[in-house]
């Protein structure tokens, strides 16, 4: 498990944009499980929607895109992890099946289905009381920063 310092330092995000609070589980280079708690004073439940507060489905897709980053950095050291950033390559098959509100415990999965070199592509689930929120197929590119 690691605490939200860890995943500071696997991940270059902050707020409002870190999505990810905790690793729950983590096989090298293999699967993540993260949480994400959902809250009420985060920025766009001001505007999406007002008088029912809704994630953006595109912030669910984000917060599994961000667990899967770490799936890639954690067998690096943290001298290579500095330098690297993930980036996505591409999303398939995004599907939205129930909404995610403030109070839900938002838990992330993403298991690697294919690696080369510094692609990855990955399968991920964002679930909420063990129903399917949202599921998809992301790519990602490890790269260097400039």
């Amino acid at each position: 498990m690691l605490d939200i310092k860890k995943v500071l330092e696997f991940l270059p995000h902050r707020y409002p944009f870190l999505l990810v609070d905790r690793i729950l589980e983590l096989k090298e280079g293999e699967y993540v499980k993260a949480l994400k708690n959902v809250t009420f004073n985060e920025p766009y439940f001001v505007g999406h929607f007002p008088g029912e507060p809704v994630m953006p489905g595109v912030l669910i897709i984000e917060a599994l895109a961000q667990a899967g980053a770490i799936i890639a950095l954690c067998g690096m050291s943290e001298e290579e992890r500095r330098n690297r950033l993930a980036f996505f390559g591409g999303i398939e098959k995004a599907r939205f099946k129930r909404p995610v509100r403030p109070g839900d415990q938002l838990i992330l999965e993403g298991r690697t289905i294919k690696r080369r070199s510094a692609f990855w592509k990955m399968e991920g689930r964002a679930t909420v009381d063990g129903e399917i929120a949202a599921e998809a197929i992301l790519q990602a590119y490890i790269v260097e920063r400039k």
